[in-house]
């Protein structure tokens, strides 16, 4: 087992000399917030750190090892052309207090890339600013408030799906409105009489993900939009799976009024490990004056500046600054490297790719909604399960031992023993065929020896861990012995 940094620790090895200290010690520090003692730091040498922090590398999972099914999480490759680009020290090297005279470059980068979102989603205008997919849901659903407020309604519940991503509750809830939950019909998508019979005055709008988290099109979006429409509510799409639909559909001229992008997700920055992410929201014309401020705005002379003049009327900003500017660099390149061909061939891919593994593993797992998908589906263990007593978790762990990172499992809810599947447009066919025969062995070790699928993983770093204690009782300290 690798030893932890700590347990490596040398007294008097160096791997680095810092400079002498050139300023008062502890300047300004109330003295009840010092430490009583300095913190224990481990002394090595540079090469025992880097084959320390290596080996390590080493033992994990990266896009650049294998395949990432996460359903719901894309986890494509991203291209390296776009790290190396937004590095470049002439956007490195800027400050956000800047005067925007000296930031014009950067500026009309930020100002294309609002466009840009905005024409590829059928919107009048984006925002950048927010820094995750959860928090362009915060701003959309503070959009849907200072709407109503503006107009004196009294609006105080959102609809949302059964299907819909966990964030979305809790978003509505952070935004200050009441979450109601109706059920999916037979086909896994919105029922609309159960919508019809949630609507009322206090109709606030309807938060719906499309495709949905089953990764089917809820096709019946406009009877949707119109029956909260009748209301004055508005329609907000969470844009999680927006990488399905790039060049296929524009939500902005099929019903909805706002949106949030995964950048992340969607638009080829890295996704995974904490972020940071970006979630920009686009909106229809009566709605951006709600944007939070600044906008990057271009004035006649082709100049452009940061746009305070709506202020009277926006939610406020949501970010210190002007979003993370890096990660919405990347994803400018992206768009601007594929255009609107590239992007459409990267949904039209991801959809088939998806299809493809559907289709052969439909034999294998059950498929609760099997008439086709998006760019993801679900599969269930629940055959496994209920013939050889082999859970989905169990499945999740032998794929490890096969070499992939285990698909999303347990979600959507709505789906016992659920295996979101995505396989992204970034995926070659030999991998996804290597993937299908992986998941057919496991079928046929559910079956032939469960044991196997109850001890996995075998044969990696870390073998089964129990997840729920690690949640529950999580200790990532790592104590000192005397």
């Amino acid at each position: 087992m690798t030893k932890t940094i700590f347990e490596k620790h040398v007294a008097g090895r160096k791997g680095y000399t810092l400079p002498k200290l050139d300023v008062p010690k502890n300047i300004g520090i109330p003295e009840k917030y010092l430490r009583k003692e300095p913190p224990f730091i481990p002394e090595l040498s540079e090469l025992d750190v880097m084959r320390h922090f290596t080996e390590l590398g080493d033992k994990n999972h990266c896009i650049e090892k294998g395949f990432y099914p996460l359903g719901s999480c894309t986890m494509k490759y991203n291209p390296k052309v776009n790290e190396t680009l937004v590095r470049n020290p002439a956007f490195t090297n800027l400050h956000p207090m800047q005067d925007d005279d000296t930031a014009q470059g950067s500026l009309e980068v930020m100002y294309e890339l609002q466009k840009d979102l905005a024409s590829i989603s059928g919107f009048a205008d984006s925002t950048l600013q927010p820094l995750a997919g959860a928090q362009g849901e915060l701003t959309g659903l503070k959009v849907i408030k200072a709407y109503h407020d503006s107009k004196g309604n009294e609006k105080t519940e959102i609809i949302i799906a059964d299907s819909a991503h966990g964030t979305n509750p809790a978003s509505v809830t952070l935004a200050g409105f009441k979450a109601v939950e109706i059920k999916s019909n037979d086909k896994g998508m919105v029922d609309i009489e159960a919508l019809r019979e949630a609507v009322n005055e206090k109709t606030a709008g309807f938060m719906l993900t499309n495709p949905n988290t089953l990764g089917i099109f809820e096709s019946s979006f406009e009877e949707i939009a119109e029956i909260i429409h009748s209301v004055d509510g508005l329609m907000y799409m969470d844009g999680a799976n927006f990488n399905a639909l790039l060049g296929i559909v524009k939500p902005g001229e099929i019903g909805f009024d706002i949106m949030h992008y995964n950048l992340h997700k969607t638009f080829g920055t890295p996704h995974g490990g904490g972020g940071p992410g970006s979630g920009p929201i686009g909106v229809k014309e009566e709605l951006v004056k709600f944007l939070p401020t600044p906008m990057v705005r271009k004035k006649e002379d082709g100049t452009y500046f940061l746009d305070y003049s709506h202020k009277d009327t926006s939610l406020g900003k949501l970010h210190a600054f002007y979003g993370n500017f890096a990660v919405n660099l990347k994803a400018y390149f992206y768009i601007k490297m594929l255009g609107i061909e590239g992007l459409n061939r990267a949904s039209e891919n991801a959809i088939i790719n998806a299809n493809y593994i559907m289709r052969k593993l439909e034999d294998y797992y059950y498929i609760p909604y099997k008439e086709g998908c998006m760019h993801e589906f679900v599969a269930s263990g629940k055959w496994q399960k209920d013939k050889y007593g082999v859970s989905t978790l169990d499945i999740a762990k032998r794929v490890l031992d096969k070499g992939f990172h285990a698909p999303t499992i347990y979600f959507p809810l709505i789906v016992k023993e659920a295996m979101m599947i995505e396989p992204t447009e970034t995926e070659s066919k030999e991998t996804l065929d290597q993937f299908i025969a992986a998941m057919i062995e496991i079928a046929e070790e559910a079956k032939n020896n469960p044991e196997i699928l109850h001890d996995a993983p075998l044969n990696t770093p870390v073998r089964r861990v129990d997840d729920t204690k690690a949640v529950r009782e999580l200790d990532i300290r790592f104590k000192i012995s005397k």
